[in-house]
């Protein structure tokens, strides 16, 4: 579990390797990414907008942007949590993925929060050592 806090609010990313998809033959490799969003602050927030940056093994980077998450754009109210998750390809057997979430307050200030850099890594990858 990979986790962040920025402003009280909390970012916790788990990346799940999914095989059943993957065709590593084909440079074809598959992850899931469970995101949970806690509101551990005082105020209000609503997420607007996503950002990440996907690298993978060659050190390609691909980055994505659009308005809110897996079409939604929550509300968290002090205490309160949101969960979803999401998924990437990649054309090598590892990667890394990092971003930020935009948010707006009550009072309409809007703010960036950090997602951690997470590891994508296919764990029946074979390395070999020179």
């Amino acid at each position: 579990m990979y986790s962040a806090v920025t402003r009280a609010i909390r970012v916790e990313v788990e990346p799940i390797y999914l095989h059943e998809q993957s065709e590593p033959d084909d440079g074809q490799f598959v992850w899931a990414y469970r995101v949970q969003i806690e509101n551990e602050g005082p105020e209000t927030v609503q997420l607007l907008t996503r950002y990440w940056q996907i690298t993978d093994g060659m050190g390609r980077v691909q980055e994505v942007r659009g308005a809110g998450v897996v079409g939604e754009q929550p509300v968290l109210n002090p205490g309160e949590s949101y969960e979803y998750t999401s998924g990437t390809p990649l054309p090598t057997p590892s990667g890394i993925m990092q971003g930020s979430y935009q948010m707006r307050n009550n009072s309409g200030e809007k703010f960036d929060i950090k997602i951690p850099a997470f590891s994508l890594d296919c764990p029946h990858e074979t390395r070999q050592l020179n």
